[in-house]
């Protein structure tokens, strides 16, 4: 099966940057995960995803799309979402198959369930894929691939092969064991006398055995085993010590047999011999399996597997658009415009947090605002305003939805046009437990620093009542230095302060500042 991800196009040249910590934790990240989802393995998944971000359109427009077949569609999340089931089932099959301890003959047979579970993830994914108007190059391209496994990899002999074969295994519904007993009728050693396809039932071993002691008849040669079938002869190889008898400790003074365990299982020598014994009774059906597997040998689930966090991400992320808009709120899809544009058109943007409280049942009233980067609007927005006024709700607001544009989600906005951001830098205030070494005013513009070190002209930037620890007049002159930094560099920029004097001298700025 060729490499196939939902998240990139094929032969992508895409660009990826991590989202620094910071940035991280400004966005409230790991509060929107915890609301996506429960589950603490699906929260690492879409972080992992969320967190790296690349301003390549195309890979953005990719992914938008797929994720708006996800929502228009429940009936492929429902079905996608079973088969993540059967596909974890699959996962934890592979990890048995490396497991040196098991024996060659369960290895076979999880194999072959494997292929098994792998048959039916194509099938139920081609039905659904056929049942569906997708649009999607990513999901396109998934349904041409499974349809053409199922076409070419002859799935229909397959399916007979694997149920002939499992009918063979599943024969086997018992064991005839023989014990050897001592002078003091103490078991001795043991080994298997046939694998039986019918169920043991008899229940009346222990009356003939009271018949024997009681009776003083004579001693039965064999078993009383006249109802069960006998599916393959005990082999003729089995000696004492050997493949299939185990050897049991010599008998301590206090009468009670101990049997020895295994250093390699951990199971004693009985388990062991029955193990072995197993093994080497169905070698035939073995070889049978091995020849239906020599058929296959190309086809593997591992490919699938690596399609279960895509899933995940665009499953939770589609119930959670779902449910905001039920509340009444606005999620659009954005439309995606060239990187080099450096353009953001956003008309009715909120915060994407306050939509989740939305729907954990807080009522509240939700302002929402428009704003727009391009030549004639500015790329540098200078937000003032008293405390508690929404500055920073804002702020981060933006950077939400560009995140999320950036990431194929429905935007918290009206209508949402975005030329993609190569990252997003955040500097809010510092917490104190950082500044103990540099102060807060070092720590914040060490911070920066750092910032401009690794931005560029296709990078957002958003600060949060930076630079307001130290004194008025000097903090206003190093804002004023950061804003024209910025300009220079070309970043688009949201820096909500409550230095008024700072937006006051705009103009001057533009004039005496040479940049983008």
């Amino acid at each position: 099966m060729a490499e196939i991800s939902l998240l990139n196009p094929q032969n992508s040249k895409a660009v990826f940057k991590s989202l620094t910590k910071e940035s991280i934790n400004d966005l409230s990240l790991d509060f929107i995960c915890k609301a996506l989802t429960k589950s603490e393995y699906e929260q690492n998944v879409i972080m992992k995803i969320m967190t790296e971000i690349t301003d390549d359109a195309e890979t953005v427009k990719y992914r938008g799309d797929v994720f708006d077949d996800f929502l228009r569609f429940p009936k492929l999340r429902d079905s996608l979402a079973q088969l993540l089931e059967e596909l974890n089932d699959l996962r934890d099959i592979s990890r048995f198959q490396k497991d040196t301890e098991a024996s060659s003959l369960w290895k076979l047979i999880n194999r072959l369930r494997e292929i098994d579970g792998y048959v039916n993830c194509i099938t139920k994914i081609k039905e659904c894929l056929e049942s569906l108007d997708i649009k999607s190059e990513g999901l396109l391209t998934l349904k041409k691939e499974v349809t053409d496994i199922y076409a070419n990899s002859g799935f229909p002999q397959l399916k007979a092969d694997i149920n002939e074969t499992f009918a063979k295994v599943q024969k086997v519904k018992s064991i005839t064991i023989g014990v050897n007993l001592d002078d003091l009728l103490r078991p001795k050693n043991a080994g298997i006398l046939s694998l039986n396809d019918k169920a043991f039932t008899s229940s009346g071993l222990m009356q003939h055995f009271m018949k024997f002691t009681n009776n003083g008849d004579e001693i039965h040669f064999g078993t009383d085993i006249s109802d069960i079938k006998k599916f393959h002869p005990s082999s003729p190889k089995f000696k004492e010590n050997d493949i299939g008898i185990g050897t049991l400790d010599a008998v301590p003074t206090n009468g009670n047999p101990h049997i020895t365990s295994s250093g390699l299982t951990g199971a004693d020598p009985l388990s062991d011999s029955l193990k072995k014994a197993v093994t080497d009774i169905m070698r035939k059906t073995v070889r049978d399996i091995q020849s239906v597997l020599t058929k296959y040998v190309n086809i593997s689930g591992y490919t699938l597997s690596a399609l279960m966090p895509e899933i995940v991400f665009y499953i939770r992320w589609a119930e959670l658009v779902e449910k905001i808009r039920a509340k009444g709120l606005a999620m659009c899809k954005p439309e995606i415009l060239p990187s080099e544009n450096r353009e953001i058109f956003a008309k009715g943007v909120y915060n994407l947090k306050l939509g989740i409280k939305r729907v954990n049942g807080e009522e509240f009233n939700i302002v929402a605002n428009d704003i727009d980067f391009d030549d004639e609007s500015g790329r540098i927005y200078i937000l003032t305003g008293p405390n508690r006024g929404g500055k920073t709700t804002f702020t981060q607001a933006v950077g939400l939805a560009v995140l999320l544009a950036q990431n194929g989600i429905y935007a918290p906005c009206r209508e949402l046009k975005i030329s993609p951001c190569d990252n997003i830098f955040t500097h809010f205030p510092a917490d104190e437990n950082d500044t103990v070494d540099l102060g807060r005013l070092g720590e914040e513009s060490k911070r920066l620093a750092e910032i401009f070190d690794i931005a560029t002209e296709n990078s957002m930037l958003l600060l949060n009542e930076s630079l307001a620890t130290t004194n008025v007049s000097e903090g206003l002159f190093i804002a004023k230095d950061v804003v024209r930094a910025m300009r220079y560099l070309g970043v688009r920029s949201v820096f909500n302060t409550h230095m008024h004097d700072l937006a006051k001298n705009l103009d001057e700025m533009n004039t005496k500042t040479e940049g983008k």
